[in-house]
């Protein structure tokens, strides 16, 4: 037993060289950007950067010093903030010029709704933080754990759009599934400050929100974004663009399966844990 945590720790360890050496890169190139290029506006990343680690710091100061709580409380931060974004940006915009060919190829491909790319700038300056901060306290698993490399997947795809300046609306619909990131990092928090009451309403509602944002949000954004790129293929000009999108659509999917299992599994969990309550009690 004591010899599979040690190969598991080994495993875990093996990964983190790979995971930081990308992000290094990462950081070099967008201050080569920055300074060399002159693209003032991707400063925004380094803020979001910054931000994040600023919101680490204080609640670590503030509410608690473990590590993984203060990691969830800094991503339910993100995701309240970039899902309020989103919702914000899609009103004003309808509000500005009328639903009619909001959605259209040439406004998702080459347009930029307004306040769009200082958000992909800032949720890409936070997947930056968080995956330094994972690596920094271990906050994963397996010899290639997911959660690293859905951050090295959306760090690849957001920071090559926001360079090109294209497919920047694309990219925003793709957040909408923060909707639902709110309620997962929500039950994180709510179960490490050791509210596990499964009967209480507060609990059922949360779970409730998490499935139909989990559906809608995620899983049903995320087939139509893929099928709205699948249709508007010939449309896209010879590049980089829709091989980069449909190969960021295809992982996002992806791991939306894996989600769904680990959702399900956890809900699976809870409802046993209920029942076993009830039974003791009868």
């Amino acid at each position: 037993m004591a010899r599979t945590r040690t190969a598991h720790k080994r495993s875990d360890n093996r990964a983190a060289p790979f995971f930081l050496a990308t992000l290094i890169l990462w950081f070099v190139s967008v201050w080569f950007e920055i300074l060399f290029n002159k693209r003032r506006e991707l400063f925004w990343i380094i803020a979001g950067t910054f931000f994040f680690q600023i919101a680490n710091w204080l609640i670590r100061f503030f509410v608690s010093r473990v590590p993984l709580f203060v990691n969830t409380s800094v991503s339910l931060l993100h995701s309240t903030i970039t899902s309020v974004s989103v919702v914000f940006i899609l009103v004003h915009q309808c509000l500005k010029t009328g639903s009619d060919g909001l959605f259209e190829h040439s406004q998702l491909v080459g347009g930029t709704w307004e306040w769009a790319y200082p958000t992909l700038c800032l949720s890409c300056g936070y997947f930056a933080y968080d995956q330094l901060d994972m690596l920094l306290y271990r906050l994963y698993s397996g010899l290639i754990p997911s959660i690293l490399m859905h951050h090295l997947i959306l760090l690849i795809c957001f920071t090559l759009a926001l360079y090109r300046n294209v497919t920047i609306n694309y990219l925003i619909l793709t957040l909408i599934c923060e909707l639902h990131s709110i309620f997962l990092h929500v039950r994180k928090v709510r179960r490490m400050a050791g509210v596990r009451d499964a009967k209480s309403k507060i609990v059922k509602l949360e779970w409730i929100l998490n499935w139909v944002t989990f559906i809608f949000a995620r899983c049903v954004s995320h087939i139509l974004i893929t099928i709205k790129l699948i249709r508007d293929a010939p449309k896209f000009e010879k590049g980089v663009e829709l091989p980069l999108a449909l190969f960021g659509m295809a992982g996002m999917n992806l791991l939306n399966v894996g989600l769904g299992i680990d959702l399900f599994n956890a809900f699976k969990r809870e409802r046993n844990l209920l029942k076993d309550s009830n039974n003791h009690g009868e």
